[in-house]
């Protein structure tokens, strides 16, 4: 049977937090936090930039480079500018102007740089340009397919189309493309300028040219001159002051940031708090005292029940070594080898004689376990026989 000296009672107290790790993982989170929260300002702060359709020189899907090279391939002078004064300059009679939907300039800019030309061609439009014309408005509905039929020489070729978008013509504007409900192409000639008009953002576009009448229409509405000036507008040639497109930020009550800083605020806050620890605890004397065979029997009982004899063997080995260690005069912290060879010594016995007892596999099984614990009984019997020997010699 062991005694209460083989038992070692566990501390109560926990081992002490790793409050540096800890630490460290809520200021990680308080740093992604804040990252998240200025990626979001940047994002409301600077909205993504306008897709240019339909430029003349776009490789991409909505652009018009492939409209541009037709129309060169079939000997059409293609002059692409993105100053309005520069494009006004370049308008003769034989040229026709070309331009998507105009919204970086203001009604005044936009009828100086039509002035000069005889022939004009919006490939796009708004609800304000075509009240700014007055040339219609949008219609209601949508078409699969529509042919010209309409009195316009040019689209006599054309074939079908399938429009995008439907306008409703202005009284003495001609629609062609169309039915009763609204035409896709609008064509006025009342101010002595032939201006037409059609919402050609996909007809025209690299990816869709290619389909239906796109190219022929295409070729109806800028091949009737020799030269075309493209006007691309851009907002860096825009005349129209201190008016940039809302962004989120803008369309935002005042509000909003403050709650968004105080928020982040009380997270790291929260992070730091909750990132402390109340540190070690501390042992207390029990209110009762428990003898030591008391707590051996309750721990013996739970092993037995558990029925771990590798740990029970543990115990009983570190018990006899710390006796060993004792008799044989070494200190508290000598290994099991340091305790076998001085045992080897004092028994007479070879080295290593002893290392498969205390150094060696624990049982697994209770037999295993009740040879195990006579052997180290009859270790610690042996050791103290001789020690009694050698003072009864002297």
């Amino acid at each position: 049977m062991t005694t209460a000296e083989e038992i070692v009672e566990p501390s109560t107290a926990e081992p002490r937090p790793r409050r540096v790790r800890g630490l460290l993982g809520w200021v990680a989170v308080a740093v992604l936090v804040l990252v998240v929260a200025w990626v979001g300002l940047q994002v409301t702060a600077n909205p993504p930039s306008a897709t240019r359709s339909l430029d003349p020189e776009g490789r991409n899907g909505v652009g018009a480079l492939a409209l541009a090279e037709i129309l060169r391939d079939q000997g059409i002078d293609v002059q692409v500018f993105r100053s309005r004064t520069d494009a006004r300059a370049a308008i003769d009679d034989d040229t026709t102007l070309v331009m998507t939907n105009p919204y970086t300039l203001s009604d005044e800019a936009l009828a100086e740089l039509m002035s000069p030309a005889d022939r004009i061609v919006f490939l796009s439009t708004g609800s304000h340009l075509l009240g700014e014309l007055g040339i219609g408005e949008y219609a209601p509905g949508s078409l699969d397919s529509a042919d010209a039929d309409c009195a316009a020489r040019e689209f006599a070729d054309v074939g079908s189309i399938r429009p995008d978008r439907l306008l409703e013509p202005a009284e003495g504007v001609m629609a062609c493309f169309g039915d009763d409900d609204g035409a896709a192409v609008l064509i006025d000639d009342t101010d002595g300028a032939h201006t037409t008009v059609v919402d050609g953002t996909t007809l025209f576009s690299n990816a869709y040219l290619a389909e239906d009448g796109n190219a022929a229409l295409a070729l109806a509405l800028l091949g009737q001159t020799e030269r075309v000036v493209w006007y691309v507008p851009t907002l860096a040639d825009t005349d129209i002051e201190a008016q940039s497109p809302d962004t989120l930020g803008d369309l935002t009550p005042g509000w909003v940031t403050p709650a968004i800083l105080l928020l982040i605020a009380s997270g790291i806050a929260a992070a730091l708090w909750r990132g402390q620890r109340f540190g070690p605890l501390v042992a207390e004397t029990l209110p009762v005292t428990v003898r030591a065979s008391e707590t051996m029997h309750g721990r013996a009982r739970l092993t037995a029940k558990a029925g771990d004899a590798a740990h029970a063997a543990r115990v009983l080995r570190e018990g006899s070594q710390r006796r060993l260690a004792r008799r044989l005069g070494l200190t508290a912290r000598a290994t099991s080898d340091e305790v076998a060879d001085a045992a080897s010594d004092r028994l007479g016995i070879p080295r290593g004689t002893l290392q498969s007892v205390l150094a060696g596999p624990l049982p697994l099984d209770d037999p295993g376990l009740i040879e195990f614990a006579r052997a180290l009984a009859d270790l610690e019997a042996a050791v103290e026989k001789t020690l009694r020997t050698g003072r009864n010699d002297e």
